[in-house]
């Protein structure tokens, strides 16, 4: 028996082997880049090649699949819609998937809720809010140990809380919510046309970390933005600890510590603390959350909070 969680992002999809035997480390991780955008069935052929490799070697069959998607599915598994890839409108995600792995119970989540709950079980911490900045922004809020607002209400879209209503507008049609602001892609944008040329990631992290101006604006500008966002919630949830984490956050040296300290110059005071901390899983908190939902819904394990959640809360 073994668990496989798959993390579906913008850019590439990251898969882990864990073995159902304690102390039994889990296989390197598989990450693949996606092809183009534009060609659904690519994108399958990839996946299913990149579950190929991650099971290769592997003792034992997989029982369960825990998914992270940052697509909106509806109840049969089936694909919305997704701005990243819209070529994925439609498609079946689920069946494809259970045809990949026959026999396997395959479960799927939103990215951002599986990221939540990851770094809830991975703090002890039953109220958290969590925000992934990557690709785009995502992210969830437990608390008392459950998923809020519930599976069966939808996703915490963190990303379209508004923080500027004259700003930009944001590809879901609204304008000024975070990710118009903060996502990884908004800041490379607005740093390349402050730079006046293509910029690359390792290029922004190096002239943030120098001081240089093109690039410490956009940076700077993302980093309030998710500080408005979790000021704002913790106005609503009043949550122990606010997780800042993802691929764009965990690769850019100080970029929580400049969140937290936004945090604290928009705080209310008096009002509710806010302890804002780098995720205890950096970038790799929805995939880790994939793994968490495959042992929950196959029974193997709960969420280790003070009120753990059910195999049937984490399922969508």
């Amino acid at each position: 028996m073994s668990f496989l969680g798959i993390d579906v992002g913008g850019t590439k999809v990251a898969l882990r082997h864990a073995p159902a035997a304690p102390g039994t480390p889990a296989g390197p991780d598989t990450v693949v880049r996606w092809p183009a955008p534009g060609d659904a069935e690519a994108d399958m052929r990839t996946l299913a090649d990149a579950v190929r490799r991650a099971c290769a070697g592997q003792p034992g069959p997989v029982t369960a699949v825990g998914v992270a998607v940052p697509a909106t599915l509806d109840a049969a598994g089936r694909v919305r819609g997704w701005p990243n890839r819209p070529s994925w409108q439609g498609l079946h995600l689920r069946d494809r998937l259970a045809a990949m792995l026959p026999g396997a119970l395959v479960r799927t989540a939103d990215d951002g809720d599986l990221a939540a709950l990851a770094e809830a079980d991975a703090a002890g911490c039953p109220d958290l809010v969590h925000i992934g900045v990557g690709t785009g922004i995502g992210g969830g809020i437990v608390l008392g140990g459950r998923l809020c607002p519930g599976p069966d209400r939808g996703s915490c879209e963190v990303g379209h809380v508004v923080v500027d209503r004259m700003g930009e507008r944001c590809d879901c049609g609204r304008r000024g919510c975070v990710q118009s602001v903060a996502s990884g892609r908004t800041v490379l944008r607005r740093a390349a046309e402050r730079a006046g040329r293509e910029v690359g990631f390792e290029d922004l992290r190096q002239a943030w970390t120098d001081g240089e101006a093109w690039a410490v604006a956009p940076v700077t500008d993302g980093a309030m933005a998710v500080a408005a966002a979790a000021v704002s919630l913790a106005e609503l949830v009043h949550p122990r600890l606010v997780t800042v984490g993802g691929g764009f956050a965990d690769g850019m040296p100080g970029y929580v510590d400049e969140v937290a300290r936004w945090a604290a110059e928009l705080g209310r005071r008096p009002g509710p603390e806010l302890t804002v901390r780098p995720a205890a899983l950096g970038g790799l908190s929805s995939l880790d959350g994939a793994v968490l939902l495959a042992r929950t819904a196959a029974g193997d394990r709960a969420l280790a909070v003070d009120a753990p959640v059910p195999a049937d809360a984490l399922a969508a």
